[in-house]
């Protein structure tokens, strides 16, 4: 249980992205379970589904980026000497 919660506290994205795709993926089988898809088509649509679920967390992600950039930028202000 520690190594779980320190994988989460190390990699919150990917942890993001694993629990976001299982949703999505439940998400399409139980609303397209008697649709009559292939085998491959599938295949096609889960791996679909993963990809977008990383997409949407490397956007939301972006957000992170601009907050940690801003404090830095602050900090950074903050140390230089007053004229």
């Amino acid at each position: 249980m520690a190594f779980l919660k320190q994988f989460i506290g190390q990699h919150p994205r990917l942890t993001s992205w694993f629990v976001l795709a299982v949703g999505f993926v439940v998400i399409l089988v139980i609303s397209a379970h008697n649709v009559g898809f292939t085998a491959g088509q599938w295949v096609a649509l889960i791996a679909a589904t993963i990809g977008l679920a990383g997409l949407c967390v490397w956007i939301i992600g972006w957000e992170d980026g601009e907050d940690e950039a801003e404090e830095q930028q602050e900090a950074k202000e903050e140390k230089q000497p007053q004229e």
